[in-house]
Formats: C-alpha cells, sequence, structure tokens
C-alpha cells in the first residue's frame, strides 16, 4: 500500500508541477504588488440607444464593436455597474479585459481594451479570469494538491521514524497559520 500510494504521490506531483509553479510564482509576486502590465486601447462607439443594467444587451454591443475590429471577446465574466446617469459593462478575461462605459452623450461610448501582458495573462488564470478548461484544470490541481498533502501526510504516519516530525510540523503548521491569520 504504502509503494502504490508513494507511486501516485510522485505521479501527481510530476503532473501538477508546472500549474504548481505558475500559481506559486503569480500569488508570491501579486502578494508583493507585482500583478503585470496591459496595453490599453480606447474606441469610440456611438449607439442607437443609451446604455443599460442588461448584461447580455450590453455584452452584445461589445461583441459587436470588438468583431468590428476583429478582436477576440474576454474569456471570463462581465457585471455592469452604474456610472453617474449611466451603466459601465466591465468583462474581463485571460488575455485582456474590456470596459464599455458612458461618452459624453447617451448615444455615444467609449470601449477600452486592455491586452496583457504575458505576466499579467497568467495573474489573470490564476484568478480564475481564463476560460472553462483551465477552470476544469485549476479545480484538477486544487484536488491534486489536497491529495498529495494527504498522501504525504499518510505515508509520513504510517513510517515510525517519521511519525513524530509530521505530529509536530502539523500542530506547528496549524499554529503558525491561526497566528498569522489573526495577526492579519
Amino acid at each position: 500500500m504504502h509503494r502504490l500510494l508513494i507511486r501516485w504521490h510522485m505521479l501527481t506531483a510530476a503532473f501538477l508541477f508546472p500549474a504548481i509553479i505558475l500559481f506559486l510564482l503569480t500569488g508570491a509576486l501579486y502578494t508583493w504588488g507585482a500583478k503585470g502590465d496591459y496595453v490599453t486601447t480606447d474606441y469610440p462607439v456611438t449607439l442607437s440607444a443609451p446604455l443599460s443594467d442588461d448584461v447580455p444587451a450590453m455584452q452584445a454591443i461589445v461583441v459587436k464593436e470588438l468583431a468590428a475590429r476583429d478582436i477576440v471577446p474576454p474569456t471570463g465574466g462581465a457585471s455592469v455597474k452604474p456610472a453617474g446617469d449611466s451603466f459601465q459593462l466591465d468583462w474581463t478575461g485571460s488575455r485582456r479585459d474590456v470596459t464599455l462605459e458612458p461618452g459624453d452623450t447617451a448615444t455615444t461610448a467609449k470601449l477600452i481594451v486592455k491586452d496583457t501582458s504575458w505576466h499579467r495573462f497568467f495573474v489573470q488564470l490564476h484568478k480564475a479570469k481564463g476560460g472553462v478548461p483551465f477552470k476544469i484544470y485549476a479545480v484538477i490541481l486544487a484536488l491534486g494538491l489536497f491529495f498529495l498533502v494527504a498522501s504525504g501526510l499518510i505515508v509520513a504516519l504510517k513510517v515510525p521514524n517519521m511519525r513524530r516530525g509530521a505530529l509536530v510540523g502539523s500542530a506547528l503548521g496549524l499554529a503558525v497559520f491561526v497566528g498569522v491569520a489573526a495577526a492579519s
């Protein structure tokens, strides 16, 4: 049983290593304010009606305007929020963020397209702004990380000369987590 668990532990670690590095680096850098950059371009938009709080209608405007410019829509979610006497659509993704904000009149708007740098692209994936395939991959990563920690702890608890260290490490890890969380 130990051998099989160790083998699956090793195979899971090897398979998930690239994703673990991605989340480790982007998370650590993000914590210190390094979030990556955008290249921003603004486009004027003429509207047939004022902007509303209807997300699908606002997305339809954005999709049409992006298609006219050969730009692929974002992969993440969209939301509408009030903007003065009108509304603004924010739509995020892994490769770009798009904002449709009201213009100077009720029938004008500004389309803001923010394309990500390579670093910001990975940060956006980390923040679940990618498409469904990467979100599924992230769930697999989370389950895999749980398996790695659990299987490592199980093996350590079953090996007599590792048991004490595993128990002390677990207790110390729990105490540090509670202390740091309480101090934050």
